[in-house]
Parts: structure tokens; C-alpha cells; sequence
């Protein structure tokens, strides 16, 4: 038998699998599931602070509130900053109805960093279609007072699909096979979202010219669910115009039908925000169990996004994150770990508006980024260069080991993506083993995008998302007023923190540092950078466009 077990060990060694520590398994099951506090650290985040958009004094106070967790739990802490970003901005009241023909209450919320109303406003609703630039002459002095609806009359689409689901074996098996990557077109997706922003930014001068009281649009959502974003008003220079609405599919629809009869609509509408121009850094909360073998100086990390829209309280999107990197370092500093390498917990902030947190700590810490030589690069603010930048490694680089990262709402984890890095194939194999009762065992060499893990990813460091449960995080929770604590799974959760710590455990023991894959390629931007400079008869760049994680 010992000669069988010994044969065992071996054949995983040979295949690239890592030894796992069974006993700290047990442990760190035990205070996972018996012990675990993640629903009451999620608590505290969502409905003690609430919603945390970037830099405002609601984010500063999450700041706060983690960094003093992880000194209570007996981690180091400290807030590090990147930036600038901008203006913080806080809603303060909210409230729209329909006048005439009749009375109706309506569900609409302001889009974040909108200007507010400066008290009670009343207009005439109006349907109108700008699609590009050209559209401005045949409007041109027909809006003043009005209330534009922008979007058109969005059809409510039945679907005989749950809006709560989990994985079957099936689904995970087909997301499990390789999808083998189209051709690549260098980086272009950041001229589409500058020329999406460029004429956002031209149709809001337009309106405010002409004397707009604000834009409707209609949710992505149905069911009465408000599903809102933001502008671009966290930079200075951006604010002023037309209050920015976001308004219920049925709601908005009611109205729709008002407009295409003829029929006189008129709203009134109360908006008050508050902008928070202190402190135009924003800042991650950093912390940290030290290292005390020979690697010590070498780094793992898990880390999550703190910063969220407005509707809800952030739960999902992603409060869950937090909580689970968070209950992760409770439960490692509470077991006592003498990790080998230095285990380091990141909770970002920027992230809604395209990464900015966890690249600008990759960037202080890990990377130095070129921007390339060209015209058009003076058009990009400075934080939105780094998508068009090649970089190159600084010294914390060589001792930067893998870093895990949660994003997907509050859903168990089934797996993990292995972004294309093989060597990571039976590394994570291995270490899902002692979880395959709880459902999490699929480990695919694709890769998945949108959130923090990119920021390390596409510095050449090993960064990964875990596949988790959908629950219904793209049906009604994403970015919506139902991103509250309500929908948080508490089973779910305990399973990703016992996970997560248990990743970062292995990871800091390993004999090795991570494998990775190449550093990413140089590419040549000449072409794309010379489609974004302005034709001879448009105004000069305005902003830089502002991804949609």
C-alpha cells in the first residue's frame, strides 16, 4: 500500500501536479463551514456602507473599514493610491413621475456622476433618434424644456428560461472545450469605446446647448429592474448638461407608446447629487500575511473589486468579491499559517470604470508601460494609455508568484479558467481535488476577460477567475437596484472562501513560483492610432473612452 501511495505522489509530479496538503484542507474546511463570517463581513460592507462608487466618500469610508478588519484579524494593512481619477459623486434623491396624461410614479435613477436638477424640474417628454453627428442640424432649436427619450420603444421579450440557474454537467463540459481565438486585431477595441465616448460627448454639448432638462434611456432589463451606469462627469472638465436617466423597460415603454400617438406627455423630476472633489486619487486596500521561509519575499495574491454602482448596495457586483477574499484572510491568519511566501489580499477600486485599481497597482509595483510614439496619444488621457502600452518589467516582477481573483457575482465556485496557461492544467487539478463534493472541478484552458485578473494577466502574470454558478447575476442583479444583500447565497460563499484560501495556501507552499506563460507581444499601434485622429472638420479629442467592464 505505501509502495502504491508512493507511485501516486509520483505520477503526479510527473504530470505537473502539486502535492496537496490534506490536513490544512480539513482545517481550513472546518473554519469555513463551521465557523465561517463572510455573511456578516458582506453585511457590513453592503447594507452598513452601501453603495461605493469610485471616490466617493462612501468608497473612502470601505477603504477605511477593510484596511481596520484586516489590522483587527492581525494582517498587515495600508491603502496605497493610483490615479488621479476624478470627482467622487454621491446620489442623494431621486425621484421622477409622469403628469400628464395622468399620474404615474416612475421607476428612473440618474446615471452616476450626472448633474442633479437643482430642485423640482418640469418638461415635455420628446422621442427623438441621434445616431451620429449629422442628426444635431434637424433638432436644432426644437428642444429647449424638453425631456428626451432616447431609445426606442424596446418590445418586452418573454423568455422560458429561470432567471435563477445553476451550471448542469452538460453546460460545463461545453464551456470546458477550448474555443481556439479568432484572428487578432491588435488592440482596437479602444477606438470604438473612443469614438462611442467622442460622440457621447458631442451629443451632451449639443443638448445642453439647446437647452435640454435631461435624457431618458431605457433599461437592459425587464421586470421593473433598473440596470445604470455612469458617465463620464468624474473628470472635471465633463460635468454640466442635461441630468442623465435610466428608466424602467415597462415604465419607459408606457411612455414610448404616449409619444407615438401623439399624445402630450409631461414629467416632472427631482434629482439631487452631491460631487466630492477633495481627494482626486482613488485608493486599494492592501493586505497582507508576511512570508517567513526562504521565498518569503515572493508574492501570491487574491484580490476583489470594492467599488460598485448606485442602484443597489453593490452585493453581487461585488461585495461577494470582498467578502470572500476577506473571509479567505480571516480564516488563514485564525488557522495560524507560516506561509512560505508572502500572501497578499487586494481590494481594488476603479474597476467599473475599466481596471484602473488593480493596474495602477500593477503598474507602481510591476510594470513600467510605454505609451507609443504618436500624435494621437495626446488625445488619451493619461490612465487610459495603459491599454495601448507595452510593458516591461520591473525587479517585484521576478518575485511575483499567481495571483486569484472574484468577479462573477455570488455563485459557487465550479472551476477555474486557466487563461491559456497549460502548465496550469493540472496544478489546478490538483488542488480542486478536495472539493469535488462541493461541486468544483472543471478547469478549462480558456480565457475569460472584464475584470481584475487582466491587469496581471497582460503584465505577463499569472492572473485567474474561477468559474462560478450564474445564479441570476446577469438576469436581474448586474449593475441594477437588485444588487442587494437578499440575493447573496450564504452555501456559496463559504464554498468560495474555503477555495480561495485554500489556492492561496497551496500557492504560497509550492516548491516553485507559479508557471507562466510569455510576456505578451509588442504590438505595432500605428494603424489604430491614426484612425483616431480627428477629421480635418471635427473639433479636436475630447475624452478618453471609458470601457465597459
Amino acid at each position: 500500500m505505501r509502495i502504491f501511495a508512493i507511485g501516486l505522489v509520483l505520477s503526479g509530479i510527473l504530470l505537473g501536479q502539486d502535492a496537496v496538503d490534506y490536513n490544512m484542507v480539513t482545517r481550513i474546511r472546518q473554519e469555513a463551514f463551521h465557523h465561517s463570517q463572510v455573511m456578516e463581513i458582506l453585511g457590513e460592507l453592503t447594507d452598513g456602507i452601501g453603495p461605493r462608487l469610485t471616490n466617493s466618500p462612501a468608497a473612502r469610508e470601505a477603504n477605511k473599514w477593510s484596511e481596520a478588519k484586516f489590522k483587527e484579524w492581525g494582517l498587515d494593512a495600508r491603502l496605497e493610491s493610483w490615479g488621479p481619477f476624478g470627482r467622487g459623486w454621491t446620489l442623494k434623491h431621486s425621484e421622477m413621475e409622469m403628469t400628464e396624461p395622468r399620474i404615474l410614479p416612475l421607476l428612473a435613477l440618474p446615471k452616476a456622476w450626472s448633474d442633479g436638477t437643482q430642485g423640482p424640474i418640469e418638461g415635455e417628454a420628446m422621442m427623438i433618434k441621434i445616431e451620429d453627428e449629422s442628426d444635431f442640424e434637424k433638432y436644432a432649436g426644437k428642444l429647449s424644456g424638453k425631456i428626451l427619450f432616447l431609445s426606442e420603444n424596446k418590445p418586452l421579450e418573454v423568455s422560458e428560461k429561470p432567471d435563477f440557474k445553476r451550471y448542469d454537467e452538460e453546460e460545463l463540459d461545453e464551456m470546458c472545450g477550448y474555443d481556439m481565438p479568432s484572428e487578432r486585431s491588435g488592440r482596437g477595441g479602444i477606438m470604438r469605446w473612443f469614438k462611442r465616448s467622442q460622440f457621447a460627448d458631442q451629443r451632451a454639448a449639443f443638448l445642453a446647448q439647446e437647452g435640454v432638462l435631461a435624457t431618458v434611456e431605457v433599461s437592459s432589463f425587464k421586470h421593473g429592474v433598473i440596470r445604470v451606469m455612469g458617465t463620464s462627469g468624474y473628470e472635471k472638465e465633463k460635468g454640466g448638461g442635461p441630468v442623465q436617466m435610466v428608466m424602467a423597460l415597462e415604465h419607459y415603454n408606457a411612455i414610448a407608446r404616449y409619444l407615438e400617438n401623439k399624445e402630450k406627455v409631461t414629467l416632472k423630476l427631482d434629482v439631487q447629487v452631491a460631487f466630492d472633489e477633495e481627494d482626486p486619487m482613488g485608493y486599494n486596500t492592501i493586505g497582507e500575511i508576511p512570508g517567513t521561509g526562504k521565498n518569503k519575499k515572493e508574492i501570491v495574491m487574491a484580490g476583489a473589486h470594492m467599488d460598485s454602482w448606485h442602484a443597489g448596495t453593490g452585493t453581487l457586483d461585488n461585495g461577494t468579491g470582498v467578502a470572500v477574499v476577506m473571509e479567505a484572510a480571516r480564516i488563514l491568519k485564525t488557522l495560524g499559517i507560516q506561509p512560505n511566501r508572502t500572501i497578499r489580499f487586494g481590494l481594488w477600486t476603479g474597476e467599473e470604470q475599466g481596471l484602473l485599481g488593480s493596474k495602477g497597482y500593477v503598474k507602481e509595483h510591476f510594470v513600467d508601460l510605454k505609451a507609443p510614439d504618436h500624435p494621437a496619444m495626446a488625445m488619451v488621457p493619461e490612465r487610459w494609455r495603459d491599454y495601448l502600452s507595452s510593458p516591461t518589467p520591473k525587479k517585484e516582477h521576478e518575485q511575483f508568484s499567481v495571483y486569484f481573483n472574484m468577479d462573477n457575482g455570488g455563485g459557487r465556485f465550479r472551476g477555474i479558467y486557466c487563461q491559456e496557461n497549460a502548465a496550469a492544467v493540472p496544478i489546478f487539478k490538483s488542488w480542486l481535488a478536495p472539493f469535488e463534493d462541493l461541486g468544483a472541478d472543471r478547469v478549462t484552458m480558456n480565457n475569460t476577460g472584464s475584470t481584475d485578473h487582466i491587469s496581471f494577466d497582460s503584465a505577463g502574470l499569472p492572473g485567474f477567475q474561477f468559474i462560478q454558478d450564474p445564479l441570476s447575476y446577469f438576469t436581474r442583479n448586474h449593475h441594477s437596484n437588485l444588487d442587494t444583500l437578499d440575493h447573496a447565497q450564504a452555501d456559496d460563499l463559504k464554498q468560495a472562501a474555503a477555495i480561495m484560501a485554500t489556492f492561496l495556501y497551496q500557492a504560497s507552499q509550492r516548491p516553485g513560483l507559479f508557471p507562466r506563460k510569455p510576456m505578451p507581444e509588442k504590438e505595432d499601434q500605428t494603424e489604430m492610432l491614426d484612425k483616431l485622429m480627428p477629421k480635418k472638420s471635427e473639433a479636436a479629442a475630447t475624452t478618453a473612452p471609458t470601457p465597459n467592464p
